[in-house]
Parts: structure tokens; sequence; C-alpha cells
């Protein structure tokens, strides 16, 4: 068992992720998803957990890679989820996780700051980028579970604009460098998460709501969701990496976007069919995505089987 957990890869807080975003997702349908998905979710965490705790020093080396200190990020986001799955069990203390995964965010974004931004090398500069400055809004997307709508809206307002600063030059990077590893090639899709992410968080968090901005969101994400959706199709055909963690919380972030989109407009008065359309095509791929990383993950994990060279 302690080669198993080993072998876990820090890019597997993001299958966290994007198993405990699926179970909110097809909550609606029946909470029996929600409990599976939590449970998946669950056991990956005592794997995480178990990693840094038995091995904090290979962590450490790896947090001096720009990409995995970058994809580390999904570990305070999927706290935030998880605190709002244990609020019936735990009630006051999921409080303090949910604050203390905002301030274990914070502290990577100073950090990474520091050490990879100020002196910035474009080469080493990845879609995964994203999810230190825009992954925090995950903290208005449960903000309202703990009342705390002020918090969500102005870490809303820093996740946008951290967006909006990020954009150009992350893009410029992948347009002028186009040579890029095949272990980084699936960190792409993460294009599909930042935009669809703060539709989320500003619904949950922000008002009162301008819905043309609404909209401009939403345009924005279903344009750049259609071109991670084209590479996700592409760079499956990849032997495993860990990267592959990718294919889930940005596709399943996704379908929650244009939900509750659907159901903001319709609640507004201007119901859109299209979108409920939409949304359930978007939810069948990221039910599979997850599903089939999850499947990749646990063969690597549990049946010998090395990374791809």
């Amino acid at each position: 068992m302690r080669e198993v957990v080993r072998k876990v890869p820090i890019p597997l807080c993001g299958v966290m992720l994007g198993t405990m975003a699926l179970g909110n997702l097809l909550s609606s349908y029946s909470e029996v998803f929600r409990h599976i998905c939590g449970g998946i979710a669950g056991f990956l965490l005592v794997m995480v957990l178990l990693k840094l705790s038995l091995f904090p020093q290979e962590v450490l080396e790896d947090l001096k890679n720009p990409v995995l200190a970058s994809v580390s990020g999904t570990l305070p986001m999927s706290l935030m989820l998880l605190s709002v799955y244990v609020k019936p069990w735990i009630g006051a203390a999921a409080y303090a996780v949910w604050l203390s995964a905002i301030v274990l965010h914070i502290i990577l974004i100073v950090y990474f700051t520091l050490r990879f931004v100020i002196k910035l090398q474009m080469p080493q500069v990845f879609a995964s980028y994203y999810i230190v400055y825009v992954g925090i809004v995950t903290a208005a997307v449960t903000a309202p579970s703990y009342g705390k709508l002020m918090i969500g809206e102005a870490v809303f307002w820093f996740g946008f604009l951290s967006l909006t600063v990020l954009l150009i030059p992350v893009t410029v990077r992948y347009v002028k460098y186009k040579e890029i590893p095949d272990p980084s090639k699936p960190l792409i899709c993460i294009y599909a998460a930042p935009f669809n992410l703060c539709i989320v968080g500003y619904l949950q968090s922000v008002t009162p709501k301008n819905y043309v901005f609404l909209l401009g969101m939403f345009v924005t994400a279903s344009a750049l969701y259609l071109f991670a959706f084209v590479k996700a199709a592409e760079y499956l055909k990849l032997p495993f990496y860990p990267s592959y963690a990718s294919f889930t919380f940005p596709f399943v972030i996704s379908a929650t976007a244009a939900k509750q989109t659907m159901v903001c407009l319709g609640d507004r008065g201007y119901p859109i069919p299209a979108l409920g359309i939409l949304a359930g095509i978007e939810t069948i791929i990221a039910s599979a995505l997850v599903v089939y990383t999850l499947v990749q993950f646990f063969r690597f994990l549990f049946m010998k089987r090395p990374f791809a060279q």
C-alpha cells in the first residue's frame, strides 16, 4: 500500500475536484449520484492526505515545478466543495474547513506569484495557471452555504479580473510556443473551466446581476468549451498521463454553468429551451470523461501500470 501511495500524483486532486463537482451536478437527478461521487472523492482525498503525510519531501519537490504547483490549486478547491458535502454531518466545523481552504489557496497564489510569475518564462506557462488565480472562485460557488456572500462576491471579482489578465499571456504562449511535451498537452482543456467557473460563482454570490454581462461570459465560455472539447477528443488518444485530470472538472463546471444559466434566465422570464438541451449534452460528456479518467487513474495506481514514456 505504501508504494501505491507513493505513486499518487498531485493531479489526482483535480480528479477529486471533478468527481465532487459531478456529484453536485447530478444531484438534481438523484442524491444517490451525489453520494457515490462524494464517496469516491473522499477515497481520493485519503490517498492525497496519505501522500502528504508519508512523502512530504517528494510533494515539496513537486511544487518546484510550475505545472504541478499550479495544479495543486485543485486541492483547496476540492476542500471548499468537500466542506459543503460534509456540512450536514460536521456542522460548524465545515465552515472552518471552508475558510482554511480559502487561506490555503491564497497562500498558493502568493507562493506561485513569487516563485514563477515575477520572473515569468513563457515556455513554462500553461493553462493550469488559471487554476491558481481563477480557481479561488470556487469560494464564490460555495459561499451561499455559509451565508458569506460578501466574501463570495469579492472572490468572484478577484478571479474574474485575474482571468482577464491571464487570458492574453496564456493564449500567446500557446500560439507562439507550439512545441508542447505530450504529458502537458491535456492541460489545454483547462481553457473550458475559468469562464464557466466564473459564471457559477457570479450566479451564486453576486447581486444584483447584469444579464448582458452574464450572457457575454456564457458566449465566451461556450466558445472555449468547444475548443477544449476538440482538444480533449484529440488528446484522449495519448497514452495515460496525470494531466488526464484536465478532462474532468473543466467539463463538469461547463455543464453546471449551462444548467444554472438556463435556470437563472428562466426565472427572469427569458426561458431558452436550447440551453436545457446543451446542459444535458454537456452533462453526459462530463460524466463520461470523469468515469473514464477515474478508471485510468485507478489502473495506474492499483494495476502496476507505469506512466507512459
